[in-house]
């Protein structure tokens, strides 16, 4: 069946997004499900296309922390029925040898599936008014849209009493940072975390630290941030402060056990390995932009750094543990939000990049047809 809706499209990569009708030449393939978009987060992934040095291919319709409601499954294995709410999270091959061990997020093919061009099965069915193919789907969503064609294991089934146009940040933004916190660190009961930026995944590794009894420390440049951070009952501490590191020790009665990065500072990252303790423990999530200098000592005394992709999270347990924690008021992600119509799209990218706003949601108007 064809299908006609609007959709965000990127023409180039210092092109605005253009909100426009697309065309969707076939139902879903065995084993996808096509979902009517309530409400998909921007995160910095997605402006980061940007700066991809033309590696992600355009035009391209970008989105990947999408929300909404199953249309249509293509064949009987998917698990999900029309009807059902779901939030959308990254692509993953489903067979490597991570897939196979629950590391979704360290999936052999994720830079391809995700990033640089998508599931290529079936990617001519996907065109602009005019004919014109768009790239393949982005993080096998591409849910600046109306409608989004996803493989099922990217979808997770929610309550539908839950509001789902608020959900889609639960799928990468919100998800990397509680699960920095949950399952790369493992925090518990009076331990201490360093987080260093205050944004969607920053102030998600807040919340998920508190919930799980940690003392959180959040360092952030921006005034308003600081204040998020300290109404989720983090310790603001601003970057600029003399002796930063010094500071979270005193803080944190010695050293921080664990420190989250999402900066990509590299001044940042030094300061928070020397606020480690002994055998602390530093996670990155941002991409850095350039090699890493280490501070001599900075590595001493058994502090360790790794990269941390997507919390290290199976998105089909954690999700479902968020919106529990967020029911139970202890993880009110809903208060980073504000929406913004899809046709605000560029107004959203302004307000994002400038630090007006924590997490953009855009909701599209017209739901389909």
């Amino acid at each position: 069946m064809r299908r006609r809706f609007g959709a965000a499209v990127l023409r180039g990569y210092g092109s605005r997004f253009a909100v426009e009708e697309v065309i969707l030449d076939a139902g879903p393939a065995e084993g996808e499900i096509l979902v009517r978009i309530a409400g998909c987060g921007m995160c910095r992934t997605d402006l980061a296309v940007r700066r991809s040095a033309g590696r992600t291919p355009l035009p391209a319709v970008l989105g990947h922390e999408g929300a909404g409601v199953v249309v249509e499954t293509g064949g009987t294995g998917t698990g999900l029925s029309a009807g059902d709410h779901v939030v959308l999270s990254f692509d993953s091959c489903g067979h490597c040898r991570n897939c196979m061990g629950a590391a979704p997020a360290y999936c052999d093919s994720f830079a391809p599936l995700n990033l640089f061009g998508g599931r290529r099965e079936n990617a001519a069915r996907f065109t602009d008014a005019a004919g014109g193919v768009l790239a393949p789907r982005w993080f096998g969503q591409s849910s600046f849209a109306e409608y989004a064609m996803v493989p099922a294991r990217n979808a997770v089934r929610v309550d539908p009493s839950l509001p789902i146009e608020l959900l889609g940040p639960l799928g990468c933004g919100f998800l990397t940072g509680a699960g920095s916190v949950f399952n790369s660190f493992g925090v518990g009961p009076g331990d201490t975390v360093a987080v260093f930026g205050a944004g969607a995944v920053g102030l998600a590794a807040v919340m998920a630290a508190t919930a799980a009894g940690a003392v959180a420390v959040a360092v952030d440049r921006h005034p308003e941030r600081l204040a998020h951070a300290e109404r989720l009952h983090a310790i603001p501490l601003h970057a600029a402060s003399a002796g930063l590191p010094h500071r979270i020790q005193q803080l944190t009665d010695g050293g921080a056990q664990y420190a989250l990065d999402t900066t990509g500072s590299a001044e940042l990252i030094n300061d928070a390995l020397v606020a480690l303790r002994p055998r602390g423990h530093l996670g990155l999530v941002a991409r850095l932009p350039a090699t890493l200098p280490i501070q001599p000592g900075a590595l001493d005394r058994g502090r360790t750094i790794s990269h941390i992709c997507e919390g290290d999270a199976v998105p089909a347990l954690l999700v479902p543990k968020l919106t529990a924690l967020w029911r139970a008021g202890r993880f009110p992600f809903d208060e980073l939000i504000r929406t913004y119509p899809l046709s605000d799209i560029n107004e959203a990218e302004r307000d994002c990049e400038a630090g007006r706003v924590v997490k953009p949601v855009l909701i599209p108007e017209g739901g389909g047809r």
